[in-house]
């Protein structure tokens, strides 16, 4: 393609395409599987990659396939067929039942392996909600709430998920450890900024280094009411009274670095944001249009990204930017947003949007933002897309772009305009992917 003479939004979707591409498991798996144990093997795994990188790992198993056994559970919709790893999907972003008890399954394999036997877990982005599984003393109803009220407001994932692992009875270290002696190899797809694998859905088979202590300090800075049950486990853990007046029986931390559960563990690393980005980047240099990689792990508000993102295309576009036009402007990581509005939002749709406005209609720009998992927040869309067009076809069709902005519709907006970007579930997830185009 060239970019000169491509139609900017197919450049734009070319980019992300490419980024998508560079994460499927079928691309990234072979080649990297542990050798045979000398006992069983063993696969599990959470996330919304997880049953496409079961399939990759039976393609690619070098012993007898009808020895291969396990359980992944994937988000509704991203299932694909395994001949011999059975593939569980429950709901996510709130977990539910048939999470938990996939959950229990999971634990449950780990805890029979023996020291000669391997365990492999397959772990992506999604893991969290979907390997529900709570803590003794705290009930489905007590997670859905704490986890929604997390989810909106605005902490980063490192945030959230030290939350979600001290309320866990697998999160954090814990399945590694009820797999212990057996070796745990852990194949990861980051979603998260930095690819700390602790973060990764809440790290089931990596050690914790944060503590109750943390979690607490996590809720009182977002403001976040949590059910009399948590707020007992937290403070308990912590070494704190409860509020009942009476110090209860602490609970154990998760298994923290150096402990002797993980010494004969492993951790491969699959693919990244940064990953993903290379790609793009080198399908916009075929094209003859520069890339600046903004960073792989930006955070912050989606709205306040997006006009920074929006301000620097526009230096570009002057001639006083860090790269001179024909350049496209690429970051990856995870923006969030504090939902104060009761439009239908996704993160990348409101990055998107606040760009838009803030480019003002300018002529030489166009953007896109999308999730490489193909949701953007909850929705059915990847993200969007926008243009010289966005705010003069918006007001045309009676919309105010920043009504929608601060009701959290950035959604409404684009699904107006047919400007959303639909994939479908793309069974990969290395989180934002975000570009402007400055020709």
């Amino acid at each position: 393609m060239s970019a000169p003479e491509a139609e900017p939004r197919a450049f734009l979707r070319a980019l992300f395409d490419a980024a998508v591409s560079s994460a499927l498991p079928a691309r990234v798996i072979p080649g990297r599987l542990p050798a045979l144990p000398h006992g069983r093997a063993v696969v599990v795994g959470a996330g919304k990659a997880a049953a496409a990188m079961a399939r990759a790992v039976e393609q690619e198993w070098a012993g007898p396939r009808a020895e291969l056994s396990g359980l992944v559970v994937t988000r509704y919709g991203h299932a694909v067929p395994c001949a011999h790893i059975e593939v569980v999907e429950a709901s996510h972003p709130t977990p539910d039942a048939r999470g938990r008890r996939a959950a229990e399954r999971i634990r449950a394999l780990a805890t029979e392996l023996r020291e000669d036997d391997l365990l492999i877990c397959l772990i992506s982005g999604g893991g969290s909600a979907l390997l529900a599984l709570p803590a003794p003393g705290i009930d489905m109803a007590d997670k859905r709430t704490v986890n929604n009220a997390l989810l909106r407001c605005g902490a980063p994932i490192e945030a959230i998920n030290c939350v979600r692992k001290h309320l866990s009875a697998i999160k954090g270290g814990r399945l590694a450890e009820a797999a212990h002696p057996a070796r745990v190899v852990t194949f990861l797809i980051s979603d998260v900024p930095g690819d700390d694998p602790s973060v990764i859905a809440s790290g089931p088979t990596v050690p914790d280094p944060s503590t109750y202590a943390d979690a607490i300090a996590v809720l009182a800075r977002f403001g976040v009411d949590v059910p009399p049950a948590v707020k007992a486990r937290l403070l308990a853990g912590a070494g704190a009274t409860t509020p009942s007046g009476v110090a209860s029986a602490a609970p154990e931390e998760t298994p923290k670095p150096g402990d002797p559960a993980f010494a004969c563990d492993e951790v491969v690393m699959l693919a990244t944001a940064a990953d993903a980005l290379r790609a793009a980047a080198a399908v916009a240099r075929q094209a003859g249009v520069t890339p600046v990689v903004l960073g792989d792990a930006v955070e912050g508000e989606a709205r306040t990204v997006g006009a920074a993102h929006a301000q620097l295309a526009l230096r570009c576009a002057a001639g006083d930017g860090p790269a001179s036009p024909p350049c496209v402007l690429l970051s990856g990581g995870e923006t969030t947003v504090t939902v104060r509005g009761t439009g239908r939002g996704g993160r990348n749709a409101e990055y998107l949007l606040s760009a838009a406005i803030t480019l003002g209609g300018n002529q030489r720009i166009y953007g896109l933002a999308g999730d490489t998992d193909g949701i953007d927040g909850t929705e059915d869309n990847a993200g969007a897309l926008a243009g010289p067009h966005t705010l003069a076809a918006a007001r045309r069709a009676g919309l105010d772009p920043d009504g929608a902005l601060r009701a959290n519709d950035a959604y409404g907006v684009f699904a107006a305009l047919g400007d959303l970007v639909i994939t479908g579930p793309t069974r990969t997830n290395v989180n934002d992917f975000r570009a402007l185009y400055v020709v």
